[in-house]
């Protein structure tokens, strides 16, 4: 199960972090990843990283504004997001797979398990 929270409501150029931590014993051998996912808009990847995080893959549109990062210990994976724009809202997932991932951790079609999504707004 992968519960994401650190969602709500920034002002445009704030900052978010969101958090995804997932029950069970394997996360430190799961590859995990965040997609977001406007409304009325098809899922696009944010940002992926390997197991043992030593790969990280960012999606176009917050690449140099975001950071995703791993606590193996907490079972926690984290996005940390600056200076959102408006066109960012939308409902973020947290993506998982047992598998070790690398250059596919970009394709939302290889994640075999996600979260129910937390919802981020950003206004101007």
């Amino acid at each position: 199960q992968l519960v994401e929270s650190g969602g709500g409501s920034v002002q445009s150029g704030g900052s978010l972090r969101l958090s995804c931590t997932a029950s069970g014993d394997s996360f430190k051998s799961y590859s995990m990843g965040w997609f977001r996912q406007a409304a009325g808009k098809e899922r696009e990847f944010v940002a992926g990283i390997s197991w043992n995080a030593d790969i990280t893959s960012y999606g176009s549109s917050m690449q140099g504004r975001s950071t995703i990062s791993r606590d193996n210990a907490k079972n926690t994976v984290y996005l940390q997001m600056n200076r959102l724009q408006p066109e960012e809202t939308g409902v973020y997932y947290c993506a998982a797979d047992r598998r070790r991932l690398g250059s596919e951790l970009g394709e939302s079609r290889e994640y075999g398990y996600w979260g129910q999504g937390d919802q981020v707004t950003v206004s101007s």
